[in-house]
């Protein structure tokens, strides 16, 4: 009995370390050299910026494509690497000027100086021809705030005048929206969509650096030039607007609010439209192209649950060849997102290293990310994979550090189960997890993502972004506040070799890759949480 004991507790011991050692194996590392290498290509002028609608775009989807092929996977769209994603190229060019007067009084605003003008219209010549301004506060209907911006006014031919992010920003009201936190109603994006189901005619978004959470030469890069949009039944306005915040006050002070706080009054649950007595003219001339991007698309497959998945995403688009700033005109976006375009290869060729995961694990590669979440809006529109046996979408956006990192902060934290997958994950790598500490930023609406989560997806988006192993919290910070101020959306985002630092970034891959792989061998479906918005979309 008693040796019959020993070779009972030998072979349980033999049996532990067998899983171990298995387990290890399946842990297999994410390569920083071919992070290194991946990045050195993509974030080159090679790839003239890998703007949609370019040479750069045809260079950029056939590297993936043939990267792919190259590690062993499968085409993820039938027998194709891509998924066509039709768009309409416009290519505005505003008036030189925005005019306002209120018959007594007028005044110009300077194109990129002090105003950008856009639109969504797909038709030669759009314009605001003298369009009575009224002041919309925060251009907001949301019935579950009791909320509504537009009341008791018919804006047919009106142009409505908005600040930028939502009413719980910096209110020290807890309660009031979200609170510091950023909801949608207060993204650029939001207050275009609601002015045109209003039936205006135009937006004007007042911009202020903090509450947009960027510059105006963000604004000024990001909201000139060529424009893509998808096509939909959608309403739109004539035009979109961004002015400044110095431009905004010009326009007060010869307007009925003039000497009156108007962001203080449109805090004001209570608050109603109010005309501001000027009118407003700018135009723009379109040249119209239509023409097809692409999503790149390619897949492991599962062994026993293959018809499950777990979806990997990235944008490979950046803003191409525009205005030279310091000689340089070509926007490589190394960081924004050579980062996670060389991650979803990196992870790729992480998983070929080690046997097949039970459920089938796909990589998305997304286009026009950067004109608004394109690629991805298509993408959930039109899905390619079940939103139902989607298990989840872990997506990797602009990831950069000094370092290896102490946290792992998650963007949209308290949605989902997925926080859940992250702390485990983290907690291996001797780090911890919290919660976005700027949400006021409305970095949840601001990546790919949020189209994944829109359709019921869980969705993990994340990144070593608070405190270093070797750098402190304020050392963190200066680096990222250095790269939003000069890099971001900038030709300064580049990558050298010599002082690119890789090894947070491979820390953070290798949590997603962890992340993906205990998914994809599992049997559970992360859930929403009970207060999560996006928990209906999943039923």
């Amino acid at each position: 009995m008693k040796n019959y004991l020993k070779i009972l507790v030998l072979a349980v011991l033999f049996s532990n370390c067998k899983n171990d050692k298995e387990s290890n194996t399946d842990r297999v590392e994410v390569a920083q050299t071919t992070i290194a290498k991946h990045m050195e290509r993509l974030a080159s002028d090679e790839f003239l910026g890998r703007r949609p609608f370019t040479e750069g775009e045809v260079k950029t989807v056939n590297y993936l494509k043939d990267e792919f092929e190259k590690l062993g996977l499968l085409p993820g769209n039938g027998e194709s690497y891509f998924q066509d994603v039709p768009m309409v190229e416009i290519i505005g060019k505003p008036t030189e000027n925005m005019t306002f007067t209120n018959g007594n009084e007028s005044f110009n605003l300077s194109y990129l100086k002090d105003f950008v003008a856009t639109t969504n219209k797909t038709i030669p010549e759009v314009s605001l021809k003298n369009s009575e301004l009224v002041f919309a506060g925060y251009g907001i209907v949301a019935p579950e705030y009791g909320w509504n911006d537009y009341e008791g006014v018919d804006w047919k031919g009106k142009t409505a005048v908005v600040l930028i992010n939502d009413p719980g920003f910096k209110s020290g009201d807890s309660t009031l929206f979200k609170g510091n936190t950023m909801t949608y109603y207060g993204r650029w994006t939001y207050k275009y969509e609601e002015a045109a189901r209003q039936g205006a005619a135009g937006v004007i978004i007042i911009h202020e650096t903090e509450p947009a959470s960027y510059g105006w030469n963000v604004i000024e890069s990001s909201w000139s030039g060529a424009k893509l949009v998808i096509e939909s039944d959608a309403p739109l306005v004539d035009v979109e607007t961004w002015i400044s915040g110095a431009g905004a006050q010009k326009l007060f002070d010869i307007s009925t609010m003039k000497g009156q706080d108007y962001k203080t009054i449109a805090h004001n649950k209570d608050f109603q439209p109010i005309p501001l007595d000027v009118n407003v003219s700018v135009g723009i001339q379109n040249n119209i192209k239509k023409d097809v991007s692409k999503n790149v698309v390619a897949m492991i497959p599962g062994t026993d649950q293959k018809e499950e998945f777990i979806i990997y995403s990235g944008h490979w688009d950046h803003l191409g060849v525009g205005k030279a700033v310091d000689g340089d005109s070509i926007y490589n976006g190394a960081v924004d997102n050579a980062t996670g375009t060389a991650g979803l290869l990196a992870i790729a060729e992480a998983f070929k290293k080690r046997k097949p995961t039970k459920r089938s694990i796909v990589f998305i590669a997304l286009t026009g990310e950067e004109q608004g979440l394109l690629g991805s809006a298509y993408y959930a529109a039109h899905p390619i994979f079940d939103p139902e046996k989607t298990v989840a979408n872990i997506n990797m956006d602009a990831i950069a550090s000094l370092g290896k990192m102490k946290d792992l902060t998650i963007t949209g934290f308290g949605q989902s189960e997925m926080d859940e997958y992250a702390k485990t994950a983290a907690e291996e790598q001797n780090r911890y997890i919290i919660p976005d500490p700027t949400p006021e930023m409305g970095g949840f609406f601001r990546s790919d993502h949020f189209n994944f989560a829109k359709i019921g997806i869980p969705a993990l988006y994340a990144a070593g972004t608070y405190e270093g192993f070797n750098h402190s919290i304020a050392e963190v910070k200066a680096f990222n506040d250095n790269y939003g101020e000069f890099k971001y959306h900038q030709p300064a985002d580049n990558y050298d070799a010599n002082t690119f630092e890789l090894s947070g970034i491979q820390s953070d891959l290798q949590l997603f890759f962890n992340v993906g792989l205990k998914l994809g061998n599992e049997t559970h479906f992360p859930k929403w949480y009970e207060d999560s918005e996006f928990k209906a979309a999943r039923k």
